[in-house]
């Protein structure tokens, strides 16, 4: 799709925006151990290991079956957890979450589409939010969904990456539920069309 020769303004306002809201936060990085995730983030050179830490969770008390494999977005702890089918593979990633209760949905879902080069178009609330935003960015460096997106079956919805990395492990979306782009190209793979999805 073309841009007009206004996108380029538009489009560094919107990033420019985006990331001002965050200025002066850390970037956090995971670091798996023998039952938590530790986030850690580094300021200055030094490391600063945060206090709190993901627990890993069974599946069975969220899903009758793994039928698909299974992912648990908790809106609360801001971290997603990934089982496979066969039960050989369990995933728990930091993740972004919606900046506001009225932006969160939860409940029941599922993955309806493997977007492998995503492209971003603000929706109509979001636009009438922020009408300074761009109508459209392609896959790049700009894109907010990052370099992948899994669809849910809820309009609007994904689960998808980002290039900002100050976003994960904070409330920074408008709904939709972020990735560093290392953790949705690995969760890209082994999530399938039907993967079943709870957002609690």
């Amino acid at each position: 799709m073309s841009h007009d020769s206004a996108t380029p303004i538009s489009r560094r306002l919107f990033l420019g925006t985006a990331a001002g809201a965050m200025a002066g936060l850390a970037t956090p990085a995971l670091a798996q151990t023998t039952g938590t995730t530790e986030m850690e983030s580094a300021a200055g050179g030094a490391v600063r290991r945060n206090m709190s830490s993901f627990r890993t969770l069974q599946w069975q008390g969220y899903f009758d079956n793994l039928k698909g494999g299974a992912i648990l977005v908790d809106i609360t702890s801001r971290a997603l957890h990934y089982w496979s089918e066969d039960q050989s593979i369990y995933r728990l990633y930091p993740t972004s979450v919606p900046l506001t209760d009225d932006l969160t949905r939860r409940g029941r879902t599922s993955v309806i589409l493997k977007d492998p080069n995503p492209s971003w178009r603000p929706t109509p609330a979001m636009k009438q939010r922020n009408p300074e935003w761009p109508d459209f960015i392609g896959p790049g460096p700009d894109n907010p969904l990052g370099t992948r997106a899994l669809h849910l079956s809820w309009t609007y919805y994904r689960i998808h990456g980002t290039h900002d990395t100050r976003k994960i492990g904070r409330r920074s979306s408008n709904g939709c539920v972020g990735l560093y782009n290392e953790h949705i190209e690995e969760l890209f793979v082994m999530a399938k069309v039907g993967t079943q999805v709870l957002l609690i």
